[in-house]
């Protein structure tokens, strides 16, 4: 019975591990949006006054581009990338658990895993608007080129990822024959 209980673990392993491959480039980009926001928590807890000094000597530097919320908005730019990194990344591992074990064929589940792991680059977009704001003022910033790529290629995949999976799961498309 032990030996029986030991050989089906190692199956489901082995199992386990060849879904897992499938899925583990879009698994990455998940784990670095996740690393990404627990950074960004732990620079917080540790250096938030230079994070804010940051901010204070970019308006000070620049002041025709900015106003009296400035200071605040700006800062909340960065706690932004922070809960949105964390916030994608905690669903996002779901999503791609999901994927693995979907009926998905393996170039979908390959391509929707990465989709949905490059959903974490939303977050990059609040966190170059922190870093833009204080020299080129908050709408400049907003509306900047990498800060726009970084927004609709992270909603965009994201949304394509889930609309793949849930063709599969909802409607039975994309199915490994």
């Amino acid at each position: 019975m032990l030996l029986n209980a030991k050989i089906s673990n190692y199956y489901l392993g082995k199992k386990m591990n060849e879904e897992i491959k499938t899925v583990k480039i879009g698994l990455f980009l998940v784990m670095l949006s996740l690393i990404f926001g627990i950074v960004l928590g732990i620079y917080f807890g540790a250096a938030e006054d230079s994070v804010k000094s940051f901010i204070s000597e970019g308006i000070a530097s620049h002041p025709e581009v900015h106003d009296a919320k400035s200071q605040g908005k700006i800062w909340r730019y960065v706690q932004r990338a922070h809960f949105h990194s964390l916030g994608i990344a905690s669903f996002s591992i779901g999503l791609v658990l999901l994927i693995m074990f979907s009926s998905l064929k393996k170039r979908l589940k390959l391509a929707s895993s990465i989709l949905i792991g490059l959903g974490g680059l939303y977050s990059l977009s609040w966190f170059t608007m922190f870093l833009l704001s204080p020299s080129m003022g908050r709408s400049a910033a907003h509306h900047h080129i990498i800060t726009e790529l970084f927004a609709f290629i992270g909603t965009g995949s994201l949304l394509l990822g889930m609309a793949i999976l849930c063709a599969n799961l909802f409607l039975g498309m994309f199915q490994e024959v």
